[in-house]
C-alpha cells in the first residue's frame, strides 16, 4: 500500500489530526511563523515534516524539520546541488529529490542516495510516468514517489512507494472514500 505525503499549501492545521497521515511537505512560501507552529504540533503528534520549495534546505535547518525535498528537475549538477542541500540541512535529515521524468536522471539522482526519488505526474502523459516508475521500482532499492501535479491523476496505477498530493487533492480523496464507505 502506498504511503502519502501531503503538501501543505495554505495555513490550515486540520490535517495534523488525520491518523492516516504520517508525513507533511510544507512549502517555503508559507508564513514562517505558521510553518514553525505547524512543525511543532505535527512533531508532537509523532508525524514528520519535510520542507519544500526554493529554500527547502535552509528552512529544514532553521526550523529543525525532519527533512527536505529538493527540486533538481532543472539542474545540470544534481550531485553538487544535493551535496550542498545535505550540508545545509544536516546529514541526518530525510531527503527527497524531484527529477525530470527521465531514466538517466533517475539513475543520476539515485547515485546521490536520497531517501526517495520523486517523479512528477500529470494526467497527460501518465502512461509514460507509469512505465518509468515501474522500470525504476524493478531496478533500484531507493524508494520512489510520485508527485501528483494536478487533480485526477490515477496514482493507484503507479508502482510508487509514496504519493505526494496537495492538501486540497487529499481532502477530495478522503471525501470520495468516505462517500463510498
Amino acid at each position: 500500500m502506498q504511503k502519502f505525503i501531503v503538501e501543505i499549501t495554505e495555513e490550515n492545521e486540520e490535517l495534523i489530526q488525520d491518523s492516516a497521515l504520517e508525513c507533511y511537505l510544507i512549502t517555503s512560501s508559507l508564513d514562517r511563523g505558521f510553518t514553525a507552529g505547524f512543525a511543532r504540533r505535527a512533531a508532537a503528534a509523532g508525524k514528520l515534516v519535510l520542507s519544500g520549495g526554493e529554500n527547502a534546505p535552509e528552512l529544514c535547518r532553521d526550523l529543525d524539520l525532519d527533512g527536505f525535498v529538493l527540486d533538481v528537475s532543472g539542474s545540470e549538477k544534481i550531485r553538487a546541488d544535493f551535496d550542498k542541500a545535505v550540508k545545509t540541512a544536516g546529514k541526518d535529515k530525510v531527503s527527497g529529490l524531484i527529477i525530470r521524468n527521465r531514466r538517466h536522471e533517475a539513475m543520476l539522482a539515485g547515485e546521490c542516495e536520497p531517501d526517495f526519488i520523486i517523479f512528477q505526474a500529470w494526467s497527460d502523459g501518465l502512461e509514460k510516468v507509469r512505465e518509468l516508475v515501474q522500470w525504476y521500482s524493478e531496478l533500484f532499492l531507493i524508494q520512489s514517489a510520485v508527485f501528483c501535479r494536478e487533480d485526477g491523476v490515477d496514482f493507484r496505477s503507479l508502482a510508487a512507494d509514496i504519493v505526494i498530493l496537495n492538501d486540497k487533492s487529499y481532502k477530495i480523496l478522503v471525501a470520495k472514500k468516505q462517500s463510498l464507505d
